[in-house]
């Protein structure tokens, strides 16, 4: 079965870090680019990072940028979100996804995690 598995979620303090994992089924890696999204209590969700299947591009909404890595392990199937600098505004549950190579902010999304918590608090 096809699937994405994200963990590394929690509780942090702003100014902290947190890296969130992905698994997904080989299948899902190599054919599709792979990022994440956030939702916000009481907002839609938004795109946050991508990354291409060779690793060698990647995307970020500007409120990420510099503060936020995105990474893949080809050979473990499995994207990172690497978040530093955290801020009480990047509380939200995060999704990983998978979405058409073609778009780098993942217009079209294939699969998507369960999501997976992270709370900064000030």
């Amino acid at each position: 079965q096809e699937q994405l598995v994200e963990s590394g979620g929690g509780l942090v303090q702003a100014g902290g870090s947190l890296r969130l994992s992905c698994a997904a089924s080989g299948r899902i890696f190599s054919s599709y680019r792979m990022g994440w999204f956030r939702q916000a209590p009481g907002k839609d969700r938004e795109f946050v990072a991508s990354i291409s299947l060779s690793g060698g591009s990647t995307a970020y909404t500007d409120s990420v940028k510099g503060r936020f890595t995105v990474s893949r392990d080809n050979a473990k199937s499995t994207v990172y979100l690497q978040m530093n600098s955290l801020k009480p505004e990047d509380t939200a549950v995060y999704y990983c996804a998978a979405g058409n190579p073609t778009y780098e902010r993942l217009w079209f999304v294939s699969y998507w995690g369960k999501g997976t918590l992270v709370t900064v608090s000030s």
